[in-house]
């Protein structure tokens, strides 16, 4: 890749604001104390940590906890340097501050071959790229949870603010006991000295915040007693019991309830609607009409005493829509269209290797395959929702979010009101998966409060208008050819795909002011498909950037999810076509890649890899690198009346440093299934502008009984935390596709595997 397209779309989400920001000196991430909430007796010390009266710790939570672990794992570094028991490590809602935003999922927006971008030896481009993009995201200060970055963001400052605030707690501890700090130990939390001396640290609280400990060292990994060990969850008790609060259970006093009606035709707008028949049912307040904002469908909402009043109501409103100006959206023109933009345009290489096309000119074969990916919903389990009170001049919102600061900030300019008249409180996430990265229901709970004259209101959308106006992950078609020489050796790749790219479209959404008029190379558009670790002599990474008009989001793995299926199903061709076992195949272009071939060599290993299987099961494999972790899988398989039955999958992972590794295998285990419900069942068909799937009994989930056995093996590492909570997704489709092929003879080219 060129350096001046590779700095363009590295900083596709910064724009020109990196230069000036670049000569800026260094953030500090410790905090303010003033950024924590006191109540009587607390004490904070920094920005992140408070000490209670009887010696507890508070965090502040920054991040979202969409049933992927954050929290715990999160206070897990804090009660480590801290020494104090995890169940003595409270949490507590972050505020609204830059220290508080995801650095590490902006650099991962970076589009580096990670086999340049890894160890001490990075090449000066890739240093000069993720110090100018740490430099600008600390000063944006997007808290936002996703990107699998919660843990490899805080790794570092959260166990320094937590290993300072210690310091700060001796240094007064010695202080009151006239001993020098050198002399004192810490045991769950407790100070001690050989005087026989002790006190927990709320008596050290107060004098430790006026403390200014330097060189303050982090603890030795050989001195660890909680990361790396398979702590409980603290989230389980609430969440069987019930008491856990989703935003979809907040309840405030005199609270009314919204049930909306949007455009059913994408992109298409309200003329006029007629509620006259639904204002005169018991129990209905008002009938609002909902402009487009932060990308939302235009519609209306009925308030009433109860949802069920809403939702009868909103059934009664007599509405007139007017089609997307530009014409009606269909799945299969797009896809021809896509097809057509493979033939007619280059797009933008987002890495070269060698020389791929005189590799072609003197082949003594060529393999060619076109594979495709179709549009995703993200189907969460607790339904889009937001409650939202406007009421003397200030806005307060309880939202399932991903992003609260953004969230706030369309709430604000909605109300026409400062971003400090904002209060978001954040719920727990019954499922994300990127859907949350996006504020349109916030716009809309907002539009419906500020027409209420003071009362909350909770809007819930059906499942129905959640299957309907998603942001989905969007369709790609990939042409992929190989050419071999006499020998029969693979001398070259190329890959070309096409299709709409997510970043650009949600930056207008969420963040305008950085929305640029022309779309950069969107990394998200070729991830898993220019940065593979295969050792082929020549390459050419190509990708067609769309716009489609269909609504389009970030979806778990992003577009890691559809690029693996193409490229490790294509992998798995050209090891067919020489006539090579898969894995001897992939570890003989992995010589330059030896933390990729130890993956895949324990996940084989494990699964018994060319041992016999039961008469009609067969083995499929899959190796894929996302969000910095490196993870294997072998699917095993059966067909029974053309309808495939995954029985086990074995997965091996190198994600660096591991704080909790049963929640690691638990993402694992999440992922697979969820993926397998992708692969197997999932797809959005849009017709006349409108989405076919309206709910689960045609956009189907594997049940209990269809999940298979997976079994999560962890590399041991010293390197630093990468992402846990998407990279298990992408290898499962190949792997399954290709044990298919094994059974069948068929190559499976086309998502979902079921058609």
């Amino acid at each position: 890749m060129k350096r001046r397209n590779l700095i363009l779309s590295g900083l596709g989400l910064t724009g020109a604001l990196v230069v000036g920001w670049g000569v800026m000196p260094p953030r500090s991430r410790l905090g303010k104390p003033d950024n924590m909430l006191l109540t009587e007796g607390d004490v904070a010390l920094n920005g992140w940590i408070k000490i209670t009266k009887d010696g507890g710790v508070v965090l502040a939570m920054h991040r979202s906890d969409m049933g992927q672990g954050i929290h715990n794992a999160l206070a897990m570094l804090v009660a480590e340097e801290l020494d104090v028991p995890l169940k003595q490590v409270r949490l507590e809602q972050a505020g609204h501050d830059a220290i508080y935003g995801n650095v590490a999922m902006f650099v991962g927006t970076l589009p580096f071959h990670p086999l340049k971008s890894e160890g001490p030896d990075k090449p000066m481009m890739v240093k000069t790229g993720e110090w100018m993009v740490s430099k600008v995201a600390r000063e944006l200060g997007v808290n936002a949870t996703g990107g699998s970055s919660s843990v490899k963001d805080a790794w570092e400052h959260l166990r320094t603010a937590a290993a300072t605030a210690k310091a700060s707690l001796l240094l007064s501890a010695a202080d009151q006991w006239k001993v020098p700090a050198k002399e004192l130990s810490v045991k769950d939390g407790v100070v001690n000295h050989a005087s026989g001396k002790s006190a927990h640290y709320g008596e050290f609280a107060k004098g430790a915040a006026g403390q200014t400990p330097g060189n303050v060292v982090l603890k030795d990994r050989k001195d660890w007693r909680l990361i790396g060990q398979a702590a409980p969850r603290a989230d389980v008790p609430a969440k069987t019991n019930g008491s856990a609060v989703f935003g979809i259970d907040v309840r405030v006093p005199n609270m009314l309830f919204a049930s909306i009606v949007q455009v059913p035709q994408m992109g298409g707008t309200l003329s006029s609607f007629d509620a006259k028949e639904a204002l005169a049912m018991p129990g209905v307040v008002k009938c609002v009409q909902l402009a487009s904002a932060a990308g939302s469908a235009e519609g209306f909402a009925v308030v009433a005493k109860t949802t069920w009043h809403a939702k009868q109501a909103a059934e009664k409103v007599k509405a007139q829509w007017a089609q997307r100006a530009e014409g009606a959206l269909d799945t299969k023109r797009i896809e021809s269209e896509l097809k057509d933009k493979l033939k007619t345009e280059k797009g933008f290489a987002f890495y070269e290797k060698g020389d791929a096309a005189k590799a072609e000119s003197v082949s003594a074969r060529m393999i060619e395959a076109q594979y495709k990916a179709p549009y995703l919903a993200h189907a969460t389990m607790e339904p889009m929702n937001c409650t939202a009170q406007f009421k003397d001049g200030s806005l307060e919102i309880w939202a399932p979010t991903q992003v609260p600061g953004l969230a706030r900030a369309t709430a604000a300019k909605l109300a026409k009101v400062s971003d400090d008249k904002v209060k978001v409180n954040v719920t727990l996430l019954g499922g994300g998966f990127g859907r949350r990265l996006e504020a349109d229901v916030v716009a809309q709970a907002t539009q419906i409060a500020l027409a209420l004259d003071g009362a909350p209101v909770q809007l819930v959308w059906s499942r129905e208008e959640d299957m309907a106006h998603d942001f989905y992950r969007p369709m790609h078609v990939a042409q992929l050819s190989a050419a071999l020489n006499a020998k029969g050796e693979v001398e070259s790749l190329r890959i070309k795909s096409a299709g709409d790219a997510i970043s650009p479209r949600w930056m207008s959404r969420v963040l305008p002011a950085l929305s640029g008029p022309i779309d950069a190379p969107d990394k998200t558009t070729a991830e898993g498909l220019f940065d593979l670790p295969y050792g082929f002599a020549n390459q050419h990474m190509a990708h067609v950037s769309t716009k489609m008009g269909v609504p389009i989001g970030f979806w778990r793995s992003v577009g890691h999810s559809h690029n693996a299926f193409f490229t490790e199903s294509f992998i798995d061709e050209l090891a067919f076509e020489t006539k090579q076992d898969p894995v001897a195949f992939r570890l003989a272009l992995l010589q330059q890649a030896p933390r990729y071939a130890a993956v895949l060599k324990l996940a084989a290993e494990k699964a018994k890899w060319g041992t016999a299987l039961p008469v009609g099961h067969a083995h499929g494999v899959a190796l894929h690198e996302s969000f910095g972790s490196i993870v294997a899988q072998v699917a095993e398989v059966s067909i029974k009346d053309g309808v495939p039955r995954v029985h086990r999958v074995v997965c091996a992972i190198d994600c660096g440093t591991v704080v909790n590794p049963g929640t690691v295998k638990q993402q694992v285990e999440s992922s697979v299934n969820f993926a397998l419900s992708a692969a197997l069942f999932g797809k959005i068909d849009i017709q006349e502008g409108v989405v076919q799937q309206t709910n689960f009994t045609h956009y189907p989930l594997v049940s209990l009984a269809q999940s298979p056995v997976v079994e999560t093996w962890i590399v041991p590492s010293t390197r630093s935390p990468e992402g846990v909570g998407e990279p298990a997704v992408p290898p499962l489709a190949p792997a399954v596709a290709n044990a298919m092929f094994k059974l069948s003879g068929q190559r499976m080219r086309a998502l979902p595997l079921l058609v």
